[in-house]
């Protein structure tokens, strides 16, 4: 949503598909997990007090917007993208398969993975380690708005610490905001390593896949 309060911010949206292509052109195989908070937020107010399962499903809805649009400046980009749901839409976006997945991968395109789990009172975070799984990722690597895991939050905290190494245990035992529990724990039982970077450094992706020290790398000890 960039700058704007909600919805999709077209300069947000290219410069992120900018990001991607460069890491492509690498020749590494990309999945790409995505939110759905800069559209869920605009109907926040009118979610409140709303049954969990069907704002989470509202929820899953809006990643398959940002998917879809992802997906088309993906296109104009000329790069070569499928959009993945986990919810069945078949007129809109494919239907998840694993082996259709990974499939594409290996013909080059970049995979979009949309609507979480498909299943309600999971987050987009745990639909991130669990397709990383499924893939038989290298790494999950989590973007965010700032460049690491802090012991504090940065932005509201000056003094707050950036680690640049972290073990799965401690995040959970120290309850750091990296990712929710059962993502860390998906993470941890299937040694998936995980990176935490901010997106908006430009060029940083495709330092990290080239193999830099930056960010917070989580791993298993």
């Amino acid at each position: 949503m960039g700058e704007d309060p909600f919805g999709i911010n077209r300069q947000t949206i290219e410069n992120i598909v900018a990001e991607i292509a460069q890491v492509s052109r690498l020749g590494v195989e990309i999945g790409v997990v995505i939110g759905g908070g800069n559209i869920f937020r605009g109907v926040a107010p009118g979610a409140a007090g709303m049954d969990r399962a069907t704002a989470d499903y509202m929820g899953m809805l809006a990643t398959v917007m940002n998917a879809l649009a992802l997906q088309d400046a993906m296109r104009q980009a000329g790069i070569s993208s499928r959009a993945l749901s986990a919810l069945n839409i078949e007129q809109v976006v494919e239907p998840y398969i694993r082996g259709k997945a990974i499939r594409y991968l290996e013909e080059g395109k970049i995979v979009i993975f949309a609507a979480g789990t498909g299943n309600p009172f999971f987050t987009t975070d745990t639909a991130a380690a669990l397709r990383a799984i499924e893939i038989n990722a290298d790494v999950l690597l989590k973007a965010t708005k700032v460049d690491g895991v802090y012991s504090d939050d940065p932005l509201r905290n000056p003094s707050a610490v950036r680690y640049k190494r972290l073990t799965f245990d401690k995040v959970l035992a120290d309850k750091l905001n990296v990712m929710d529990a059962t993502a860390i724990v998906m993470c941890r039982d299937n040694r998936l390593p995980l990176r935490v970077f901010n997106l908006n450094n430009p060029g940083d992706l495709t330092r990290i896949v080239r193999g830099e020290d930056l960010g917070t790398a989580v791993t298993f000890e």
